[in-house]
């Protein structure tokens, strides 16, 4: 799907959907936020969370919620989080706006020499440095969870030597992602991570099986190995869109170039803000290895539900702002940046403040129904439900920031997240001190600090912004969040009185009732909540069911 007549490449002219009437007026001539390219890639990314999900309720089931899982969840954190920090975070970024601008600039021919370029330099830095976390995959582990006995801490090693190759497959995958996504190619890119579910999930299992048909601590390494296969079909799905735009890879080692000096620098202080993020995911592990076997994986479940409507609608938004905001700052339409990335975030806290709420209420029997399967236990499901709990506090921030730091590099404020990062460092420190030892909260208090630094480094950015811009539409902001806080009371009730009612005995209640029971409260919350919001006339929601109608009508 594609932005509005961007003249950048092939754009097709798209079939219109109900969100996107809603957003888009017709008579516009300026560059604006297409919400139906973002529902795209929303339910591409949905999908992929959704088999995320489904991946992990099958490692979970198969090996349990203790020590192997603790083991193997490291393990792949090592890989993944350079993943985060070089891949789909500075790089990804640094790259996208890079690009954006040259083909806005000089053309597609330019555009796509640069790519030669930055495909090049990636996969020679990266791959230096996959050989030497191979070799020094023990000391990483022993520095990285210092909790680990000598059993645990070399399995989780093994694993990791393994696995380790994965970041140079995803980081590869990222680039052509971030190529296709400025092109305004949307869902295939965003499918891409499916793709990876699939390979991790059906590889596994089998690798697995085939050397311990049990499901014991030596299956890992058929997981890992899995890990492998599902990272090269991430990247393999996306070639033949990427050819069929034009590109053909072609090594380019002249890296003394205008846009690689441009990625460069923005990458240093992204790089160096982002690190600061790993850093805190990493305290966070180093924490969790202490508290006994589980902790790790209890954190990583909650965190991965959190991501469900966090990946729908946070990085959804924040995918398709990116290369429309930085268009918009070449264009010099400073009025349509500020207006875009208002609605922007708008969007994200409307859209995710009903999932905070369902969430943090309905958290135990959610787990239930997820993973209380196979050698997953009720006890551990108690456990995760509690991080879920905490970590769904950050959920909006969390969203929202995805559209916020999107914009600070667009206008080329790189430092500024960075600077607010080393902040974000400090207080996660000092807030997992406090609520994991001081207070005594275990593992939900590292959920609880994250959820605390994302809403903190939220209002610090949006501050900033504020004063960059002068002026953020805030009163349209704040007018928006009242009439969304009554309609999340409203849902609020519906979920204490299906507590009280239906999921009032669901420690003991059977799956089936159980989950019939969970997905009635959901619906009619969804729905309490909808119509709430439409009663309250909220500006986008009314456009929406504007939209819907018409969309219904010319179906009809």
């Amino acid at each position: 799907m594609a932005f509005m007549s961007s003249g950048t490449g092939p754009n097709p002219k798209p079939h219109h959907s109900a969100v996107a009437d809603a957003v888009i007026a017709p008579d516009s001539r300026t560059e604006r936020l297409n919400t139906k390219a973002a529902g795209v890639i929303g339910l591409a990314v949905m999908c992929s969370r959704l088999l995320g999900l489904v991946r992990e309720q099958v490692f979970a089931a198969l090996f349990g919620g203790g020590a192997a899982m603790d083991a193997f969840t490291a393990a792949f954190r090592i890989p993944n989080l350079l993943r985060d920090l070089f891949a789909e975070g500075a790089l990804s970024t640094a790259f996208v706006t890079t690009f954006s601008k040259t083909i806005a600039r000089s053309g597609d021919a330019a555009a796509w020499r640069l790519a030669d370029k930055v495909a090049t330099m990636t996969a020679v830095v990266l791959g230096v440095i996959c050989i030497a976390g191979m070799v020094f995959s023990a000391p990483l582990v022993s520095a990285l969870a210092p909790g680990f006995d000598p059993e645990k801490a070399a399995l989780t090693a093994l694993l990791t030597r393994i696995m380790f190759p994965f970041i140079v497959l995803v980081s590869m995958a990222a680039l052509v992602m971030g190529m296709l996504n400025a092109k305004s190619v949307f869902g295939v890119p965003a499918m891409a991570s499916s793709f990876f579910n699939l390979g991790s999930i059906i590889g596994g299992v089998i690798l697995g099986y085939w050397i311990d048909p049990h499901f014991g601590p030596r299956a890992l390494v058929g997981l890992a190995i899995g890990t492998l296969c599902g990272g090269a079909l991430q990247l393999s799905v996306q070639l033949p869109p990427l050819r069929r735009l034009g590109y053909r890879f072609r090594p380019d080692f002249h890296w003394r170039d205008v846009g690689v000096r441009a990625i460069l620098a923005l990458m240093g202080p992204s790089v160096i803000a982002a690190s600061t993020t790993q850093f805190n995911v990493l305290v966070n592990s180093m924490f969790a290895s202490t508290l006994g076997d589980g902790a790790i994986f209890w954190l990583a479940i909650a965190f991965r539900l959190m991501q469900l409507p966090l990946g729908l609608f946070g990085v959804a938004l924040g995918t398709v702002t990116l290369p429309l905001l930085s268009r918009l700052v070449v264009a010099g339409e400073m009025d349509a940046f500020r207006s875009e990335l208002s609605r922007a975030m708008r969007l994200a806290f409307l859209l995710t403040v009903p999932s905070t709420v369902g969430l943090m209420m309905l958290a135990e029997p959610i787990i239930s129904v997820l993973y209380q399967h196979g050698k997953f236990n009720a006890f551990q499901a108690a456990q995760a439900a509690g991080a879920l709990r905490f970590y769904a506090i950050g959920l909006a921030g969390y969203a929202a920031l995805k559209v916020l730091v999107n914009a600070f590099y667009a206008l080329d404020r790189r430092k500024t997240p960075m600077l607010v990062s080393f902040l974000a460092v400090a207080l996660n420190l000092i807030l997992n001190w406090i609520f994991t030892f001081r207070l005594g909260w275990g593992h939900r208090g590292l959920a609880f600090s994250t959820g605390c630094v994302a809403t903190f480094n939220f209002l610090v950015l949006y501050g900033l912004m504020h004063r960059q811009l002068r002026g953020l539409e805030s009163r349209r902001m704040l007018i928006m969040l009242g009439k969304t806080a009554v309609a999340a009371a409203a849902l609020v009730a519906v979920c204490a009185a299906s507590s009280h009612w239906l999921l009032a005995a669901w420690a003991t209640q059977a799956f089936w009732s159980k989950l019939i029971s969970l997905l009635g409260t959901i619906v009619t919350g969804a729905l309490v909540f909808g119509g709430c919001c439409a009663v309250l006339h909220i500006e986008e929601t009314d456009a929406l069911i504007a939209a819907f109608r018409r969309r219904l009508r010319r179906t009809g």
